[in-house]
């Protein structure tokens, strides 16, 4: 990814609801978020959500927020819970 002097990364915290474990939610925003240039981290929640925090140019986290409102084919998102998020990252990992 390259940074220009006058831009900030963006990071924001997502917590996403609905039929959203079991259908390669994961794997699949890992998928998107290289695609994106995104680093950050996705889990899965004890509560049946999936929980990521998403980092890179303010365009490219707009793009996966809104893929993360859809997911892959076989997800049912009820809907994203979106606020600030905190962290540097340099790649886009899935955490067990």
């Amino acid at each position: 990814m390259v940074m220009h002097p006058s831009s900030k990364p963006s990071t924001l915290h997502l917590v996403i609801h609905g039929r959203v474990q079991g259908v390669f939610f994961r794997q699949s925003m890992q998928r998107e978020a290289q695609y994106q240039a995104i680093s950050g981290w996705v889990r899965n929640r004890s509560d049946g959500s999936v929980e990521a925090v998403v980092q890179g140019e303010p365009a490219a986290v707009d793009a996966i927020v809104r893929w993360a409102q859809r997911g892959p084919e076989r997800a049912q998102v009820e809907r994203v819970d979106i606020g600030p998020g905190e962290g540097d990252y340099s790649a886009f990992e899935v955490i067990d």
